[in-house]
């Protein structure tokens, strides 16, 4: 039951970043990509109404942590809290520049936009320093030079990812590339696989009682299956088409 569980995190993590990297990385480029406020239409159209979606893994990834290994949880909210709270700020500051941009008047667009680029690496960079400070045992002072190194590489990583979705998603004639974004979504992945494999026994070692994960699994395994479907449903519905002109 502890490996069931131990999987189902590291697939919620790594599904985490291919899917949600893609929003993080077009944010952190919208002042690149985005050079004209009908460019930056297009591009906020093309990554908007994937971003709840998305955010659902996170939801789920804080419920099996909380759940399936509390002892790591606590642990880790309490060494890792400035870090905790800088991403739920960068999270909280991303989403409103997203759907405010169009809401407050032209004259405030710019600073909403602005809020959209700065939340978005704001994540990168806490999510970097994060998985960082994961791997080396959380530090007692996560905020240093290989926690800043490690956002910034992630930062990289997903920008790179949200371009690849952008070429992919923005195209006006037959769509290509798929196999390009495909890879880019695995590349955004592999931070969270190799910390995995990292704490792996650690993460084995702290699991809830048999009897809890018991429990966990016959409220939670019925539920998966309407995460996944809502997953394909807002592929299928997004991902081709004309851009949604609400956001």
């Amino acid at each position: 039951m502890e490996i069931f569980w131990l999987l189902t995190f590291a697939v919620l993590l790594a599904g985490y970043f291919a899917l949600e990297g893609f929003d993080i990385g077009l944010g952190v480029l919208l002042p690149v990509l985005g050079r004209s406020p009908a460019a930056r239409d297009r591009l906020v159209g093309a990554m908007a109404p994937f971003v709840l979606a998305n955010e659902v893994w996170l939801v789920a990834l804080a419920g099996v942590l909380f759940g399936a290994f509390p002892v790591l949880e606590g642990r880790a909210l309490s060494r890792l809290y400035p870090l905790v709270v800088a991403l739920l700020l960068a999270w909280i500051v991303r989403d409103a520049g997203l759907w405010f941009r169009r809401r407050a008047g032209a004259s405030w667009r710019p600073v909403w936009e602005g809020a959209l680029t700065v939340g978005s690496a704001g994540l990168a960079l806490a999510w970097g320093a994060i998985l960082m400070a994961v791997v080396r045992g959380l530090p007692a002072s996560p905020f240093d030079l290989p926690g800043l190194a490690a956002g910034a590489a992630l930062l990289a990583l997903l920008a790179w990812h949200g371009r690849t979705f952008a070429a992919w998603r923005l195209q006006d004639g037959p769509r290509r590339g798929g196999r390009a974004l495909l890879l880019s979504a695995c590349a955004a992945a592999v931070p969270a696989a190799v910390v995995m494999v990292i704490v792996a026994g650690h993460m084995l070692a702290n699991a809830a009682p048999d009897q809890t994960l018991t429990v966990l699994s016959v409220m939670v395994v019925p539920v998966a299956p309407i995460l996944v479907g809502a997953q394909v449903w807002v592929w299928r519905t997004f991902s081709k088409g004309a851009l949604p002109t609400f956001f």
